[in-house]
């Protein structure tokens, strides 16, 4: 079992800006030079980039904060998220060891406003109780990657894009997060289809993104900026950053 004292999950980051505290690669010295090496990939990038900004994610105190982040997100907005994490951190529980000693009824009392709190609280007490058993932010930082998504699939309540949240934003691992925004966007622009598998969608990004884990972070966080700013169910092309547009080829 993990001694909580030696796991580099619950240090604070070191990193913080405009919105707080955020885990992820340290502030950059110079601006990303390159995306993707797909040339209307890397300018759509380009341009989110210059219009946004730099996002610097995840928004968490502690990697193990991402990982509890990654939990509460799913369906629902980040807003009900960050009242669920005040919750949980004035009730002293963000901690692996803390949430599992956390009766059920309790835990989801904590953090009813992310939604879906009886499922959530169970979820919670089996991401924590697999990052004990598997050894921490150490686990995630340096076992081989394909075994340990694999693994962390086989978690209760954890799918594809809550695991590779927690290995890209938690772990510093270089894998594509996919959502709703990254599908969306990719469609209009004519790369793949609506309907594709998840994995596909994955898969064609790790094919074009640069492989440094600065760029797999930032991608991720512009598309879901472009998303909720402009990219919605009824698009706001007007007002996006990006110039980038009409079909494109896979």
């Amino acid at each position: 079992m993990l001694r909580l004292s030696a796991d580099p999950g619950l240090v604070r980051s070191a990193h913080s800006n405009a919105r707080g505290p955020y885990v992820g690669a340290p502030p950059a010295a110079h601006p990303i030079r390159r995306f993707a090496n797909e040339a209307r990939l890397e300018r759509l990038l380009q341009e989110l980039y210059t219009g946004f900004g730099p996002q610097q994610w995840w928004p968490a105190r502690t990697p193990f904060e991402v990982i509890v982040g990654a939990i509460l997100t799913q369906n629902t907005s980040w807003r009900n998220v960050e009242l669920a994490l005040a919750e949980l951190r004035s009730a002293r529980r963000l901690t692996p060891r803390r949430l599992l000693d956390t009766p059920l009824d309790e835990l989801g009392t904590l953090v009813r406003s992310a939604g879906y709190f009886n499922a959530k609280a169970r979820k919670l007490h089996a991401i924590s109780r697999w990052y004990l058993d598997a050894g921490g932010l150490r686990a995630l930082r340096e076992r081989a990657l394909g075994p340990l998504r694999a693994e962390l699939l086989g978690v209760w309540g954890v799918g594809p894009e809550t695991a590779d949240s927690i290995l890209c934003y938690a772990g510093g691992r270089r894998t594509a997060v996919v959502d709703a925004y990254t599908r969306r966007i990719l469609s209009r622009h004519g790369w793949l289809a609506a309907d594709a598998d998840y994995e596909e969608i994955r898969a064609w990004l790790e094919r074009r993104l640069e492989p440094t884990q600065v760029v797999h972070e930032e991608f991720h966080a512009l598309f879901v900026r472009a998303g909720y700013d402009n990219c919605k169910p009824t698009a706001r092309c007007e007002t996006c950053p990006s110039l980038v547009k009409g079909a494109a080829q896979p």
